[in-house]
């Protein structure tokens, strides 16, 4: 399974950077190479909050434990 983990930060607070895994089901047959490319799912993801910025994304193989910026 492929995460993403993207660098979210806050419209009203720029430097208030967090990473997130923003992986749902939407995101479950995604393959490595859209992931890197920017994955249309990611897009959409983020009109779901209109309060947060996207400043960066990785994407990573298996799990990955939740940390802050």
């Amino acid at each position: 399974m492929i995460k993403i983990i993207a660098v979210l930060c806050n419209l009203a607070s720029p430097k208030n950077c967090h990473e997130q895994i923003v992986t749902t089901s939407d995101f479950a047959d995604i393959s490595m190479q859209s992931c890197l490319m920017g994955a249309p799912q990611l897009a959409d993801w983020m009109k779901q909050h209109p309060a947060e910025r996207l400043a960066a994304w990785r994407c990573v193989l298996g799990s990955q434990d939740k940390r802050g910026a």
